[in-house]
């Protein structure tokens, strides 16, 4: 892409929940977030997520990941095909199946080449790779953007951002630093489980797919051992950048088995928020506001307990004129145009990476160029 004016991109997320796929349009020039359009969302059927769960933990050729594969893509250029049309290009995250950064490396499944070719579009995708090699994590990757949002929202002095998705991720961002790969402008890392165990805990016990609301947990009593025995875990002692697999604190449920439901659940959401106030000690320096987004901020009884262990304000990322729903999605919008541009995408700041570098390959509609 030549020259460095804004243009309309197209970002799609569908996380570690499982629940769908989010899509939204973003006036960007990869640098500054000029506007955002038009939003929207497709639920994954319970078979679609039956399907795709059945890969968790799967690699290329493993089975179950074809089938995943397809869901995702169909589902993708379902939703794309609706917002495609104002887009001059398209952000494509696929499905988190496996991350194992310092092992066999990251997994998203579903096609960003079959997207362009079935949208008209070019496709950014496979964002996370290439910062793997380099010796990064992979991951988070949207601390980019959200220093483009402390930049558009006004922000003076440090502020964090937390996304509640399967797992917890925090970004500490200073806008006063030049650029987002500048040294001291952003640290980010996922700092510990969030909807993920209790979603988990009451699709098994009672068919749900989240607790809404928190309202399970509001009725429990949290069980301090099991809050004291998780924080023991290495995980939180271990400096960032850290990535987290949806799965890696497995463990949760079974220590919190021999519990009824509601103190299950409060329990396991009283981890995630002392997951929250860990990641804080990692912080270089205070910061004056903590800004929610992601499935979590809608937890009442989450937002509350992680207001009681942080030194801050929390608010959700509405309260500053942001979409808590979207953000990933237009997250990879951003991320998109910084690809075509051939700017960073991550740094030593967000992924532990040796030297800022830009993930992405990206897939035109026709004849390869």
């Amino acid at each position: 892409m030549q020259g460095t004016e804004p243009v309309w991109a197209l970002g799609a997320m569908s996380g570690t929940s499982l629940d769908g796929v989010d899509a939204a349009l973003v006036l960007t020039d990869g640098a500054a977030v000029h506007a955002f359009g038009p939003t929207a969302y497709r639920p994954y059927s319970a078979a679609e997520r039956e399907t795709i769960r059945a890969a968790l933990g799967r690699w290329p050729g493993e089975p179950g990941v074809e089938a995943a594969a397809e869901v995702v893509e169909t589902a993708h250029a379902e939703l794309l095909s609706r917002l495609a049309g104002g887009a001059a290009v398209i952000g494509f995250h696929g499905q988190t199946l496996a991350h194992d950064p310092r092992g066999r490396g990251t997994h998203q499944c579903g096609s960003g080449a079959i997207l362009a070719a079935v949208l008209g579009r070019p496709v950014v995708w496979d964002f996370r790779s290439a910062d793997v090699r380099m010796g990064g994590e992979g991951a988070p990757l949207a601390p980019f953007f959200h220093f483009a949002l402390a930049r558009r929202i006004g922000a003076q002095a440090p502020l964090a951002f937390l996304n509640l998705g399967g797992v917890g991720n925090l970004t500490f961002v200073d806008p006063a630093r030049p650029a987002p790969e500048a040294p001291g402008a952003l640290l980010a890392f996922d700092c510990g489980p969030a909807n993920a165990p209790v979603d988990d805990l009451v699709r098994a016990r009672r068919g749900l797919a989240c607790d809404s609301g928190g309202a399970l947990a509001a009725t429990g009593r949290a069980d301090a051992a099991v809050i004291r025995a998780f924080l023991k875990d290495r995980w939180f002692l271990r400096l960032p950048p850290k990535s987290l697999d949806r799965d890696a604190f497995g463990r949760l449920a079974a220590a919190v088995a021999p519990l009824g439901d509601a103190d299950a659940a409060a329990t396991l959401t009283a981890c995630a928020a002392a997951a929250v106030a860990k990641g804080f000690d990692h912080f270089p320096a205070p910061v004056g506001r903590l800004l929610v987004g992601g499935g979590g901020r809608l937890n009442a009884t989450l937002m509350r307990m992680i207001a009681e262990v942080v030194p801050c304000p929390v608010d959700p990322v509405e309260a500053a004129g942001l979409d808590g729903d979207m953000l990933e999605a237009q997250a990879f919008a951003h991320l998109a145009v910084r690809v075509l541009r051939g700017w960073p995408t991550s740094a030593p700041g967000t992924t532990g990476v040796r030297a800022a570098v830009g993930g992405g390959q990206i897939s035109h509609p026709g004849p390869q160029p």
